[in-house]
């Protein structure tokens, strides 16, 4: 895999934010962490490397985290419970880097929340009628193959819920652009529009009565888990950085050498936590709150290194700053996870977030 990386940064380092999903593409890394390129590349491990691996060598945690976008969609929604014609279908093509997946589940004004989310999927003759909206999708402008979330059914006041593929040229879709995050790009995010969309009875991924725990929810801890290979790599830039434009007094050597063993050791978990989600090890989910944490912290002495958080290398800027941005995203549901392992550590003693409700 480690070929492929390097083929890709040789073609693409002149030029990283130049068409870069066709020079991924022509490097191959499209297949990575899905089957049929052989067991080396068929891992969420082998998803993380790569994106530790583009973060570290370019500073761009948006280039980064596009990438694994389209990688995790295609490995956990369609590798993991599409049908066999399905995957058939649309895996040989991701692989191939002709067709970008998104996932679709966030809508305008209600986030991800089960209760509050509205796009809906009508049962009509042999298929289905997708009505509603969805927002901050992530990679949206230039996907061809959406997995949509929408509610099935309602039953006892709870709602059901099933994920649909729907192609980008399906009539009824419309695909509304959204102010450019400028610190994440080149990834990309759009609003959707359901007006009337007419799916098959074989659009539906799985069979399971509710997608939403069975697949929404445990997404989200999947994509949170690989994603520390993201801030990973980045520590390891943001520290080639410091290293080269520091006074090199005996203090900053300290300083430097000290954030070198924290990076060490983010590393390190980030890839016992990916390791845990290929079977390999306990899952233990401490590990991925802890490298957030200490993330933030190794941040911080960086900034402070860095002259209190200014800096003439417009890159660098760049760079902490889609660092401030990411931490932001899912703030809540890793608020929920703290307060979780904080009442496993003292059983009878439960603390509820507000959010929860």
């Amino acid at each position: 895999m480690s070929a492929r990386i390097d083929h890709w940064w040789s073609i693409a380092k002149d030029d990283l934010l130049g068409d870069p999903f066709a020079k991924m593409a022509t490097a191959g890394l499209f297949q990575i962490g899905l089957p049929g390129a052989g067991a080396a590349l068929d891992s969420y491990g082998a998803i993380a490397f790569a994106e530790q691996a583009i973060a570290a060598k370019t500073g761009l945690l948006g280039l980064a985290s596009a990438f694994a976008a389209r990688q995790l969609a295609a490995r956990f929604f369609i590798a993991g419970f599409a049908g066999q014609d399905q995957r058939a279908t649309w895996l040989p093509r991701i692989a191939a880097g002709e067709v970008c997946t998104a996932i679709a589940i966030s809508e305008p004004g209600a986030g991800a929340h089960p209760k509050h989310l509205k796009t809906a999927a009508e049962s009509r003759d042999a298929g289905f009628v997708l009505r509603g909206g969805k927002a901050w999708v992530t990679n949206g402008p230039v996907a061809d193959l959406f997995l949509v979330l929408a509610v099935v059914a309602v039953e006892e006041g709870r709602k059901r819920y099933g994920l649909f593929m729907v192609p980008k040229e399906t009539a009824g879709l419309s695909i509304k652009p959204m102010k450019a995050l400028d610190t994440l790009l080149p990834a990309t995010h759009c609003e959707l529009e359901l007006d009337g969309c007419e799916l098959p009875a074989s659009a539906q991924i799985g069979d399971m009565p509710d997608a939403y725990p069975a697949m929404a929810l445990p997404f989200r801890d999947v994509e949170d888990t690989v994603g520390t290979a993201n801030v990973a790599g980045l520590l390891s830039w943001l520290l080639d950085k410091a290293a080269a434009q520091i006074e090199r007094t005996e203090e900053n050597a300290l300083r430097l050498g000290r954030i070198a063993g924290l990076v060490s050791l983010v590393q390190a978990a980030s890839r016992l936590a990916v390791a845990a989600l290929d079977g390999e090890g306990d899952d233990v989910p401490a590990r991925v709150i802890g490298v957030r944490l200490l993330a933030r912290d190794i941040v911080g002495e960086i900034r402070e290194l860095l002259g209190q958080g200014a800096t003439d290398e417009p890159a660098i800027a760049r760079a902490l700053a889609a660092f401030d941005m990411l931490a932001s995203v899912a703030r809540e549901p890793r608020k929920i996870r703290q307060i979780r392992l904080a009442n496993s550590i003292r059983p009878g003693n439960s603390i509820r977030s507000e959010k929860q409700e």
